[in-house]
């Protein structure tokens, strides 16, 4: 797993910007990406990929433990659609997620 702590030493070692730097410079881009999702606009990274929210219907599911029916909610979702470099890395040919 890598954390926010992980990706900001990251970023100080390739840029060579200070660790402080580094960190308003994640926190600037995350807010950013967040203000991106909040007014509904699609977040894409030339070669890494986009993120797309997007709106799940709402379904009817089973509690496992009960057998019970009950309705889940619509609510959005982030969608993740990998770029080139992501699925080279991984080796994956087609994949899309919900984060």
């Amino acid at each position: 797993m890598t954390t926010k702590a992980d990706l900001i030493n990251a970023i100080a070692k390739e840029s060579g910007l200070t660790q402080a730097a580094s960190e308003k410079a994640l926190n600037a881009c995350l807010k950013s990406i967040k203000e991106s999702f909040r007014r509904g606009k699609r977040v894409s990274l030339k070669g890494f990929g986009s993120f797309t929210v997007v709106r799940r219907k709402e379904r009817e599911a089973w509690n496992p433990h009960t057998g019970e029916k009950m309705i889940i909610p619509s609510k959005n979702v982030v969608k993740f659609n990998p770029g080139k470099m992501v699925k080279e890395v991984i080796g994956v040919e087609k994949m899309t997620s919900a984060l």
